[in-house]
């Protein structure tokens, strides 16, 4: 069975249309191209903004021209994560999704890369309600944003006044059966430090150092979880070797975007050859203390070294200093909301670290339901850092969604879940980056709220959605724009 013929069908089948489709952030282009015209194919009006947002509207059917106007919401963009056995251009080549049974359940992964659910998913459901002959609503706008992920660019840019709707349902949160009213804010840091190289002195031994097979995953989503962060473990093996063993830095780079948890780092070391053999030694303890730290969570974690070659290391001690403010840098879950204990307040992603040309860039995603205790935990970060010399900058602030318990379409939705499944839905706020915060800074009059099926490890490899929860959300959505409320 291919997933195309999955229930509902016609959500399936616009997703996998949006697979063989490049679509990572920033280079969503031939997406957009197919999603504007897919709306004029329609003949629905659709419009294509400045930056390459789609809006698509759909008149209301016969009697339901009183009814608010509901959007639809989700972005077009999709995490571009890959194993590194797996070969994939992602400026070219398709996903190639498929169904795995797991305890008996259906889920949908892709093959050795992210899926793209998050959020071709939330656009297919967006793209079915579009196409559809047999569903009652009143009048539908469908919003389609670009580069999500990287920055939310799409969201931010969008202009007052281009939507008509009173009701804004993203669909672009991971867990079937619940409602999301608020989500986290965002920040991002960036420290430079700046290096000359000089000769690979004589007597030294090289090494390549990798930490592989850590899950990542989403820095909202899963940071509380207590996965491993391969930056933060390489950090781990490179200042005792710098330290204590006299080594010098050749080269490091580690994780590749800022909202996903870091999976893999390698590093280049040369040491005295008189304490080369201490290396290995070294890396097989560190290696054995993560593995009993986190392999409950982190199963298939992998360190060792290799002997290497290199020309050229690091003058002078810039990279211990580099080494020492990663290592002291906060990362992953800084404080718990006290007003929703299960929620995480804010944390720190310590994304990336990479060396080239004569710089190392450590890029951070900071999150924060409260923007003074995101700030303040900016402020720890770039002290870490400038202590050591580096040049900080905060970058692509975004305050959160505060929730809203009196809103009335969650006081509807909450209903309309309980008539068609007899359970009360779960609602809460969100330690991820939705674009609800900023829409809604723009268009303030909106009543907004988010759901969606069930995916896990969304921005990794491993991220799958389990079938049977896409026709609950299809039909949760069906019966939401049919109850939608009256003008």
């Amino acid at each position: 069975m291919t997933i195309s013929n999955l229930n509902p069908q016609r959500v399936w089948k616009n997703f996998y249309s949006l697979t063989q489709i490049p679509r990572p952030s920033k280079k969503e282009g031939k997406a957009v191209l197919f999603l504007e015209k897919f709306g004029k194919d329609l003949g629905l009006e659709t419009i294509k903004d400045e930056l390459g947002n789609i809006i698509i509207r759909k008149p209301a059917t016969k009697g339901m021209e009183d009814r608010m106007g509901i959007i639809l919401q989700a972005h077009i963009d999709m995490v571009p994560q890959k194993n590194n056995d797996k070969v994939h251009n992602w400026e070219k080549d398709p996903i190639e999704p498929r169904i795995v049974k797991q305890d008996g359940e259906d889920w949908v992964y892709a093959t050795g890369t992210t899926l793209g659910a998050d959020d071709g998913l939330g656009c297919a459901v967006a793209m079915a309600v579009l196409e559809a002959k047999d569903l009652v609503h009143g009048p539908v706008e469908a919003l389609f944003t670009i580069d999500e992920e990287t920055g939310m660019t799409g969201a931010r840019g969008l202009k007052a006044g281009l939507l008509k709707g009173d009701i804004l349902v993203n669909l672009d949160s991971e867990t079937e059966g619940e409602l999301y009213v608020g989500c986290a804010g965002g920040l991002d840091a960036t420290a430079t430090f700046k290096y000359k190289e000089e000769d690979l002195p004589k007597g030294y031994k090289v090494f390549e150092i990798n930490v592989k097979g850590l899950r990542g995953g989403h820095s909202g989503m899963e940071i509380n979880e207590g996965r491993g962060n391969a930056n933060k473990t390489m950090v781990r093996i490179l200042l005792p070797i710098l330290r204590d063993l006299k080594g010098k830095l050749v080269s490091i780079e580690g994780g590749n975007l800022r909202n996903a948890i870091p999976r893999e780092a390698v590093a280049k070391v040369a040491v005295p050859k008189e304490n080369a053999d201490k290396v290995n030694e070294l890396v097989n303890r560190v290696f054995a203390e993560v593995k009993n730290e986190i392999s409950a969570i982190d199963p298939n974690v992998r360190i060792f070294a290799e002997p290497s070659t290199a020309k050229k290391v690091m003058a002078g001690n810039v990279a211990l200093k580099m080494v020492k403010a990663v290592y002291a840098c906060p990362n992953a879950v800084d404080r718990m909301s006290l007003a929703m204990p299960d929620l995480v307040e804010t944390s720190n992603n310590l994304a990336i670290v990479k060396s080239e040309k004569g710089q190392i860039f450590i890029k951070c995603l900071l999150r924060g339901s409260l923007d003074s205790a995101k700030i303040d935990l900016g402020e720890s970060i770039r002290a870490a850092f400038e202590l050591a010399g580096a040049k900080v900058t905060m970058t692509g602030g975004y305050s959160g969604w505060q929730p809203n318990m009196n809103s009335p379409i969650l006081k509807t939705m909450k209903s309309i879940y309980k008539k068609l499944y007899g359970v009360e839905a779960d609602v809460k706020a969100i330690h991820a980056g939705l674009e609800c915060g900023i829409l809604g800074a723009t268009y303030p009059h909106w009543d907004m709220i988010s759901c969606g099926p069930t995916l896990k490890s969304p921005h990794s490899p491993d991220e799958r959605v389990y079938v049977a929860s896409v026709p609950k959300w299809w039909d949760f959505i069906v019966k939401v724009l049919e109850d939608a409320p009256k003008k």
